[in-house]
């Protein structure tokens, strides 16, 4: 399911123009417009989910193999070595802008500790 109204759900329609890195039936993966790091990726459900609470036990799988796509993705890009953070916001006290749910693929520097 799409929601036309989501920028996520009109990049993984082809409507919006992205840097796109990786495509499998599940799950996209594109360069953030507004990058946080020198390696700045998302991994993105083709399908239409909000955040952590609708995808609930039933999207389990996707979930994991969102993290194994973030894997791939950071070692493709050179970062999986010196190391790299995935981070999942969940909601707006959490950063979220997008309500589509995604990972951030963050490396190619030192990071700052999140605490």
């Amino acid at each position: 399911m799409t929601n036309m109204n989501c920028i996520f759900c009109q990049i993984v329609n082809g409507d919006l123009p992205s840097t796109m890195l990786y495509e499998d039936d599940r799950v996209v993966v594109f360069k953030d417009i507004a990058p946080k790091a020198p390696v700045h990726l998302l991994v993105v459900p083709r399908a239409h989910v909000k955040n952590l609470e609708e995808a609930g036990g039933a999207q389990g799988a996707l979930l994991g193999h969102m993290i194994a796509v973030a894997a791939k993705v950071a070692a493709d890009a050179g970062i999986a070595a010196s190391g790299y953070r995935v981070a999942l916001n969940n909601g707006l006290d959490a950063g979220q802008v997008v309500f589509h749910l995604h990972l951030h693929v963050l490396g190619g520097r030192r990071l700052g500790d999140m605490g």
